[in-house]
């Protein structure tokens, strides 16, 4: 049995948890997600699982909640305007500050099953050839330690490959063949610039330090505007001025609220410095 009472009590774990906004309309798609994890867990009534996941023990089905509940849709080279941006405006300039002495990093949040960052690491070493002998990293977090088990491993189906622009293939990706499938793997370098780690974007985050870019892209489509307007303000005290936050096609950020410029589309950067 699933009553108004278990969804707007899953409804409300899922927004403390992570932000998720789900409106009472979402109550068939809750149903449909979390049906399964009824069955594997063998509750027969939603108010039973409702118990279990606020307990103690069931914090790691929480996770596996929250996992059900989210949309893990990526590709490598997603809404291609922003690694151009990237190539062309920012790298250059990040680059000649590298070969100062500066580190510099880049944030992938949201990073899924690490396409993203790693789309972001070929455009990195297409764009700055002597990167290995520079300090530049990129950090790809998420909360779903599934995903990030996935892109640790930098492992794809070859059916990829038409994703991924030609003139990066050569010396970032190995095409392996097994007998049941053809996949793909990011070659040692491109590896060596990635970091995964897990991360809840409304916990604390540990990161000691600032970042030249941000992408978060099609994450803060699942959050209400308060917790978007937190989480862009979250992400503008990391910037330095003129650094670059990329979001997702369908999302926006309010320049009255947050101190930000649009300079490209769904490409912001903070005040006080160049794009």
């Amino acid at each position: 049995m699933f009553t108004v009472r278990d969804f707007r009590q899953i409804a409300e774990i899922l927004h403390a948890d992570c932000g998720i906004a789900l409106g009472e309309n979402k109550a068939n798609l809750v149903y449909s997600r979390l049906a399964k994890r009824l069955r594997a867990l063998r509750f027969k009534a939603f108010r039973e699982y409702c118990e279990f996941v606020i307990s103690e023990t069931g914090t790691e089905e929480r996770k596996a909640m929250i996992t059900a509940m989210t949309t893990n849709v990526t590709r490598f080279f997603r809404e291609p305007h922003h690694f151009d941006h990237l190539r062309k405006a920012v790298l250059p300039r990040l680059a000649k500050a590298a070969r100062s002495g500066r580190r510099i990093r880049i944030w992938s949040a949201g990073c899924s099953s690490g396409e993203e960052p790693f789309s972001i690491a070929m455009t990195v070493i297409a764009a700055i050839p002597d990167f290995a002998n520079l300090d530049i990293k990129i950090l790809a977090t998420d909360l779903d330690q599934n995903m990030i088990a996935h892109g640790r491993e930098a492992s794809y189906d070859a059916s990829v490959l038409g994703s991924i622009p030609k003139e990066y293939l050569k010396g970032c990706v190995a095409r392996k063949e097994t007998e049941s499938e053809s996949i793909i793997q990011m070659s040692d370098k491109v590896r060596s610039l990635v970091r995964f780690n897990e991360l809840n974007l409304l916990h604390k985050w540990p990161m000691s330090g600032g970042f030249d870019v941000i992408f978060c892209r099609n994450v803060m489509i699942y959050f209400d505007e308060e917790t978007q307007l937190k989480l862009c303000r979250r992400f503008t005290e990391l910037l330095p001025p003129g650094g670059s936050l990329c979001i997702g096609h369908s999302e926006h950020i309010d320049e009255e609220r947050v101190p930000v410029d649009l300079v490209g589309q769904t490409i912001y950067v903070k005040r006080g410095g160049s794009a």
